[in-house]
């Protein structure tokens, strides 16, 4: 008999389990060219394709790995690399590293990602705090069975990115000197950029930013009750009226200039959440 999500997620948190000494309460989703694996003190690294039924990230700049260790003192789990549902996976496969994540005790996630910009305002190289999204993917990864133990068949998403988390990141970020805009992301499948037209709709619907990412996982992680903290790293201007050819090497290059202001904020991030 074909196994449920469920049983699933239960082995490959059985198999992280025996392979780390303790239990997380902070998670981090890596987004394309953001590797803060090095803030990690004393890491326990676990390749994605050693975790029973995990999957692969496969996009480039995704590294593939767990990582379980401290950062300012506290215990955190890494996923460096994501999955994304343009890879070809299902949403249920997408979000199923939130799924351990939680089981194994993380409650709250730090989602991070490359988004464009579609605010004009907004320059090359500088994070979006994000405040809210717009499911525009067309699908759900709720979409199917509701097991309760995991939480409610119509979760409330009024608060999916934290208010209390945000000020928190807006403190830090202020008395760091951080350059940090907050606005509302959309996501698109992909694999393919925006057309302009798609942009300036974007645009018309209030989006901030654009991206192939985050919202499955967001919405997953406040059905499991996890508080959620979303940062996007803008690396391109998303503006239908000044549209240039993109590449997934562009995008990759300047996502890396993100990691220094990440790499500042993280683990003041961490020092201050309630944990």
């Amino acid at each position: 008999m074909e196994k449920t999500q469920f049983a699933l997620v239960k082995e490959s948190v059985e198999y992280v389990k025996n392979r780390i000494e303790l239990e997380p309460k902070i998670g981090i989703v890596g987004g394309s060219g953001l590797d803060i694996s090095s803030l990690v003190n004393n890491p326990t690294k676990i390749a994605y394709k050693d975790i029973p039924n995990f999957p692969l990230s496969t996009a480039p700049g995704h590294k593939g790995e767990l990582i379980v260790g401290s950062v300012s003192g506290k215990t955190v789990m890494v996923m460096n690399g994501r999955v994304h549902y343009y890879e070809g996976y299902s949403m249920k496969t997408v979000t199923f590293p939130i799924r351990v994540m939680k089981e194994l005790g993380v409650d709250i996630l730090i989602l991070t990602n490359a988004a464009g910009g579609l605010n004009p305002n907004y320059e090359r190289g500088r994070l979006m705090l994000i405040s809210d999204h717009i499911n525009f993917m067309g699908t759900n990864p709720l979409i199917g069975e509701n097991f309760e133990e995991w939480g409610p068949r119509f979760p409330d998403m009024s608060n999916a990115y934290d208010k209390e988390l945000r000020r928190k990141v807006k403190d830090v970020a202020r008395r760091l000197d951080i350059p940090l805009y907050e606005g509302v992301y959309i996501a698109f499948t992909g694999p393919s950029f925006e057309t302009a037209a798609e942009l300036k709709m974007s645009q018309t619907m209030k989006a901030d930013a654009v991206g192939m990412s985050t919202v499955p996982e967001v919405i997953v992680a406040n059905h499991m009750g996890m508080k959620v903290i979303g940062l996007s790293c803008i690396t391109d201007r998303a503006v239908p009226e000044d549209l240039k050819p993109l590449t997934a090497e562009e995008v990759l290059k300047v996502a890396s200039s993100c990691e220094e202001y990440l790499m500042k904020l993280f683990p003041e991030i961490i020092k201050e959440l309630p944990i």
